[in-house]
């Protein structure tokens, strides 16, 4: 039997995501009535210019307090969709102090306080769902945190910005330099004014920090993330990638140590198999390739950003967070008793491709060979090319860590026949 009192929520936010959020809360209220067991009604919207004209949207809801909004002792769910680590922070735990649980897609927010906001949600005995703040439409945490509940997560690999998925897929596709790609990314409306959150990995670090900690049950803040821009991929890394049979893609890597004591988390440019799910994945859209125990290997994908794909995320925690409201419940809270050690970067082992600039003589590649066997870094392939006197070296290493890595091209960078380096890429997927 259906209840008639309407729960009521407050929106934080009413651009581009809350204002489809609030379009759905209308259009299909009906159907979300029927999925909750109550109505849910939009009880105020609160928003930095109360002079904009809001299509679909009571102007008598509007207020510019959001304080005073989610201090209302009526509110049962309150909606942030405004972004950034201030106001949000102090309205999001002043909402949940005052008997609303939360929906947020607020990940910068989310991996930088996840566990004060958890511990507040827990406190209060509230709800804290923030399904959108990762991959927005694609269901991602909730399977995460739910599906594989009862199975180990080992790796958690993906593409989780969209913006610097269609630029790369322009620079792989058409041969585009950076620029160019970023250029059409920006016309299409893909890229923002200013794209560095999304070009130098800040937005996607953020993803995996949230990642992380779900799927090894340990507290990693964004601090916790390396993390590495893709500004500097060339037209050439390209080339040397498909002559390796690989495409490069920005990724998040989330992965737990060999002895299980450690987890990392890295967002950087790597170069990844063209054999590989991941590496068909195209245009502005996102994928996460999960490994775990018994599940084996599994991959979500979808549109990671947008107005409708986010909100769709957003009403999916609505709908769960109404319905716990209704049985007097609470979802699933922070889970952290792994506590496992976040290890720096130093200690990841991978595979690299590094492109060398050298002199076109005898006895280089034995002096370039040296240096990697002095470092403990084993070769897997070498590939050389010269003319006029000047040669490239591309040199593609086993597995070997981060800090081997550096120490052996700190090394080459010293010998008089090495001219410079051109390029160091992970080759990650294998």
């Amino acid at each position: 039997m259906m209840r008639t009192r309407p729960l009521k929520v407050a929106l934080l936010g009413c651009g581009v995501v809350g204002s489809e959020v609030a379009r759905i809360m209308t259009t299909h209220a009906d159907d979300l009535a029927a999925r909750i067991g109550a109505p849910v009604e939009l009880a105020g919207v609160a928003v930095r210019r109360p002079d904009k004209v809001r299509e679909g949207i009571d102007p008598a809801l509007v207020t510019t307090d959001a304080t005073a909004l989610v201090k209302r002792g009526d509110i049962d769910v309150v909606v942030e969709v405004i972004g950034g680590i201030e106001p949000a922070r102090t309205l999001i735990t002043a909402a949940l102090e005052h008997g609303a649980s939360v929906v947020s897609a607020n990940k910068a927010l989310l991996a930088q306080d996840g566990a004060a906001l958890h511990a507040a949600a827990e406190e209060h005995g509230k709800d804290l769902y923030y399904e959108a703040a990762v991959a927005g439409a694609i269901p991602l945490i909730r399977p995460l945190r739910e599906s594989l509940a009862g199975d180990k997560v080992n790796r958690v690999l993906g593409i989780v910005n969209g913006t610097t998925n269609f630029i790369l897929d322009k620079m792989d596709s058409t041969g585009a330099g950076y620029q160019e790609a970023l250029d059409e990314a920006t016309a299409l409306g893909y890229a923002e004014a200013d794209p560095t959150a999304d070009v130098e990995g800040f937005d996607a670090a953020a993803k995996a920090a949230i990642l992380a900690g779900i799927a090894f049950h340990t507290r990693v803040r964004l601090d916790d993330v390396y993390r590495e821009g893709m500004t500097e991929v060339t037209s050439a890394d390209f080339r040397s990638a498909k002559e390796m049979g690989c495409t490069i893609k920005l990724l998040a890597i989330c992965e737990r140590s060999e002895d299980g004591a450690s987890v990392t988390a890295r967002v950087h440019p790597a170069m990844i198999p063209l054999s590989h799910p991941l590496a068909s994945v195209r245009g502005a859209y996102n994928a996460v390739f999960v490994e775990s125990d018994a599940a084996g290997q599994l991959m979500f994908y979808g549109p990671g950003a947008g107005g409708s794909p986010t909100a769709s995320a957003v009403l999916g925690d609505l709908v769960a967070v109404c319905r716990n409201r209704l049985n007097g419940a609470t979802g699933p809270g922070e889970s952290a008793y792994a506590d496992l050690t976040v290890s720096p970067m130093g200690e990841v082992v991978t595979r690299y491709h590094i492109s060398l600039d050298v002199a076109d003589k005898p006895g280089v590649l034995a002096q370039v060979a040296t240096v990697f066997a002095e470092h403990g870094v084993s070769i897997d392939t070498v590939r050389q090319q010269g003319k006029d006197g000047e040669a490239s070296l591309v040199v593609v290493t086993h597995r070997a860590s981060d800090a081997s890595l550096t120490g052996t091209v700190e090394a080459l960078r010293k010998l008089d026949t090495v001219r410079g380096v051109a390029s160091i890429m992970r080759v990650e997927g294998e």
